[in-house]
């Protein structure tokens, strides 16, 4: 059984950072692809930073790029995603989640297809980000 628990958010003013954590029980992650998404109250789930189970990054987001990084510890089967620079627009419930690798097969490394939520199987039940002005 596969268990994904997220941790790390809280409340931090704007320019502020905070270093999100993921732990994957019951699977193997360097035969999962891994993601951050995210979903602001009103709005749709939308996807952040992803990796592939190659250990290649790619941001969902052109918002994120220079503030955010995404990166896992095999051996600790945690992703982590360091969020710097943090604006009220990042306020949002994140959340990790991961597929299986044969969900990409046919997808080049950077493929934005990894930051489509639809594509994953195996989702934690987040933790709230709120950044104030």
């Amino acid at each position: 059984q596969v268990l994904v628990v997220e941790s790390g958010g809280g409340l931090v003013q704007a320019g502020g950072s905070l270093r999100l954590s993921c732990t994957a029980s019951g699977l193997t992650f360097d035969d999962y692809d891994m993601g951050w998404f995210r979903q602001a109250p009103g709005k749709e789930r939308e996807g952040v930073s992803c990796i592939s189970y190659t250990g290649y990054s790619t941001h969902c987001q052109d918002s994120v790029k220079g503030r955010f990084t995404i990166s896992r510890d095999i051996a600790k089967n945690t992703l982590y995603l360091q969020m710097n620079s943090l604006k009220p627009d990042d306020t949002a419930m994140y959340y990790c989640a991961a597929t299986p690798r044969a969900r990409f097969l046919l997808s080049p490394p950077a493929s934005k297809d990894r930051c489509r939520p639809y594509k994953y199987n195996y989702w934690g039940q987040g933790t709230q980000v709120t950044v104030s002005s």
